[in-house]
């Protein structure tokens, strides 16, 4: 691993221009040798959604990485985990299943009988191939998130995690500090490989899953993940020491000891910042004393950011059901398509609006009522 990132415009999913970048930035970071290797090709796809909303790695940028593979020599599978994520799951609508059949490679069911991985603190269930394979490249997508402000290279591995065993670890750690530390400890047992990640239409607003498609116009690569997530998260327009992962990351001088450290490779970076992205706000940090006094009072936990149902759009779908930590979501026991929150259980992780595909979940200051 290295400090270098590379970053390349690009305005448009041209393949042909996509797989030109990838061979230049693959180089420029001196990523790994690829002759007789397997290798996992893993992209976000926190939900199966279509390649217009943003939400998943473009299928082009997953063709490109894996014809580039394929073309120096190595054998290469694909999988991730969805939010929800059941048997079977195969990523149609997002354009990756489609592109596995043209590029002849297999889709990995990462709940098929899965490992487990020794953390700091614990264990967790990881995806059995990780352990079946000489090399893992990891495909982020350029995106907001409501918890972490940003995602990127670090939380993309999550992904690695099957099923709902990603969603409880947010009930184990019920802060964005501890959920980024914990993506941490998760990055340093297990290393992709090297970082493509899909800056070219990226997602600003309510992300990662019901935000608004943004021209960023840039593929960025790197072998260190907290390197390529501080320039990602620079060009986003967002100060690198707001990011609880890469301020913790800093911290612990494994990737990075300061940003001082990368090595650039790319165009003027003040050029590339989006000034008028739409960035989640930053919520200063607040103290034990302080936390203390919102956990035992109702009104001080309604200043907080926190998940508002649109009712209107509620479909009944309940995938935000399927997916909350805590329990803290349920249908109305009498009124159609209406959901509740139990404010007293909501531990503000915001899963409910990762999944929800129509539009029915915002998250923000509401004092007076759900």
């Amino acid at each position: 691993m290295n400090g270098i990132v590379a970053v390349r415009k690009c305005i448009e999913y041209d393949f042909q221009e996509v797989f030109d970048h990838i061979s230049d930035i693959y180089k420029t970071c001196n990523g790994p040798d690829l002759k007789n290797k397997k290798v996992l090709v893993k992209p976000n796809i926190l939900s199966d959604s279509l390649p217009e909303k943003c939400i998943t790695t473009h299928p082009v940028v997953v063709e490109a990485m894996i014809r580039y593979l394929q073309g120096r020599g190595a054998t290469v599978v694909v999988g991730d985990s969805p939010a929800i994520h059941l048997r079977g799951f195969k990523p149609e609508k997002s354009g990756i299943s489609k592109v596995c059949e043209l590029t002849e490679t297999k889709w990995i069911d990462f709940l098929a009988s899965p490992s487990v991985l020794r953390l700091k603190e614990g264990r967790i269930k990881i995806a059995s191939v990780v352990n079946e394979v000489d090399l893992i490249i990891s495909l982020p997508k350029l995106k907001n998130h409501e918890l972490v402000y940003f995602t990127g290279a670090v939380k993309n591995t999550l992904g690695l995690v099957p099923g709902f065993t990603k969603g409880r670890q947010h009930a184990f750690n019920q802060n964005r500090e501890s959920f980024s530390r914990f993506l941490l400890d998760l990055n340093e047992a297990i290393t992709p490989h090297f970082f493509l990640m899909d800056g070219i239409e990226g997602m600003e607003g309510r992300g990662p899953g019901q935000g608004t498609p943004v021209k960023t116009g840039v593929l960025l690569g790197s072998t260190n993940p907290l390197a390529l997530d501080l320039i990602a998260s620079t060009i986003a327009g967002y100060n690198s020491k707001d990011i609880p992962i890469i301020r913790s990351g800093l911290s612990r001088g494994i990737w990075l000891h300061s940003p001082d450290d990368i090595k650039y490779n790319g165009p003027d970076l003040k050029s590339l910042i989006k000034k008028n992205f739409k960035r989640i706000p930053v919520t200063p940090n607040t103290n034990i004393s302080m936390k203390f006094i919102k956990n035992r009072i109702h009104f001080l936990r309604k200043l907080e950011r926190r998940p508002e149902f649109i009712h209107k759009n509620c479909t009944g779908c309940k995938e935000c059901i399927k997916i909350c930590p805590h329990n803290a979501i349920a249908m109305h026991h009498e009124k159609t398509n209406y959901v509740v929150l139990a404010d007293r259980k909501c531990i503000r992780c915001f899963c409910c609006s990762e999944v929800c595909k129509y539009n029915a979940v915002k998250v923000r200051i509401k004092p007076f009522g759900i």
